[in-house]
This record gives C-alpha cells, structure tokens and sequence, in this order.
C-alpha cells in the first residue's frame, strides 16, 4: 500500500483520477440481479470517511463518474454528503467485471468470451478517460470496483495486463493516477486506506471478515 498526499500540484493540462472502491457489502438473495447488492452499514461508516478524506483536499473535482453497480452507488451517495451533495455520472465500463488473469485456475470455469469482454471493456475505460486534460488540468474521480481498479493499475505502469491479481485494494480505498501532459502516466497512490482505522479494514487480502454492530452492553453484578 502506498500512502496518498494530501495534496499534488498539478501542472497545466495533466489530469489526476482519483479511483475509490465501494464499501464493503454483503451478499444479498433480493437484490437486482443486474445491479447486485447495496453496502452494509460498515459499508456505510467507510463511505462516509473516504468522503471526509478527499472533502479535505483544497481543490473540488471537475468530474465525477460512479459504476451502475448498487453497492458503488450507495458509496458515491455517501461520499457525496461530504462533498457538498456532489453528484455522480454513471458510466457503465466502470462495472465490475473479471479480465484474463496469470491466475487461470481462478477464471477456468468462467468463458473466455467473458473475460476478452472485461479486458476490452477496461481498454475501452482507460483509453476514453485516462488522457492529458486539455487546455487547463483536470481532477477526476471515480467510484468503482476492485478488479477496475487493479487492471487500470496496470495499463497505466505499462505491465503485463494479466498481472492485475497480484496486488490488492480494500474496501473504500483510495488509488490515484496522474496523466502528465505528455501523455506519460504515474501512480501516485495505490490502496491507501490511510482515512480509516484498522477495526475498518475489509476486502483486501488478509483483512479479516467484520461487522458493525453495536456492541452489548456488559452485565452488571448482583447488589
């Protein structure tokens, strides 16, 4: 895990994404099929700090994009409080999906045709959004998945594609890349989860299974 800045001076015509993973969630029978389940109240409290992280940044985001993936949603709806009721663009290449892998025993049971359609799903994503901004600079930021986030590591240090498994980000997590004007790219941070505390931590390898309830009080003794 690399720890982001709090804040990176930005030159003319470069472009900074922020990318956020959702929060965490737990499996849901009566969710959408399409849309699959929402976050789960610890989801919640993650969502809210990753907001009040980026809420203390000098400057605002010129762009906001959000997965159409429920538990996505509900994390730029949190985050979006502490950033004065900012709102969100959905953009559709940001869903969760599985590209090839080193790892084929992970993906042996999933078509083929499934996975060239992730990767070129995550090509198209990176080629549309991860470019110099133009006359003035840009400041970006997206919320998304997981495996979106591993894969875009990848393209932007110019490594084998299929090395995306290898690395790790946990829930509400914070990555940033910068798109110099050159077109050139530098991953500034990468699953920084600096903002919350460690009984928070979920959804990155080796963090353990939580909840968040309020805890019972204890039982006090016979007078």
């Amino acid at each position: 895990m690399f720890l982001a800045p709090v804040a990176v001076a930005e030159s003319t015509s470069a472009r900074v994404i922020w990318l956020v993973r959702h929060g965490h969630y737990l499996p849901d029978a009566s969710a959408d099929p399409k849309l699959g389940p929402g976050i789960s109240p610890l989801g919640v409290a993650q969502a809210h700090l990753v907001g009040d992280r980026l809420a203390q940044f000098p400057q605002t985001f010129d762009a906001r994009y959000v997965s159409p993936l429920q538990r996505a949603r509900d994390t730029a709806a949190v985050m979006g409080q502490s950033l004065s009721g900012a709102t969100f663009e959905v953009v559709s290449d940001l869903a969760e999906c599985t590209p090839p892998t080193r790892r084929q025993a992970i993906t042996e049971q999933m078509p083929e045709s499934e996975l060239i359609a992730c990767q070129q799903q995550l090509d198209r994503l990176f080629e549309t959004y991860f470019k110099p901004g133009g006359d003035a600079a840009q400041r970006n930021l997206m919320v998304c998945h997981g495996n979106v986030i591993r894969y875009l590591i990848t393209r932007a240090l110019g490594v084998d594609k299929q090395a995306w498994l290898e690395m790790s980000v946990g829930h509400a997590s914070l990555t940033q890349i910068r798109i110099e004007a050159d077109g050139s790219y530098k991953v500034i941070a990468a699953g920084d989860v600096g903002h919350l505390t460690p009984s928070l931590l979920t959804g990155a390898s080796g963090d353990p299974e939580r909840g968040l309830a309020v805890p019972k009080l204890p039982v006090q003794g016979a007078q």
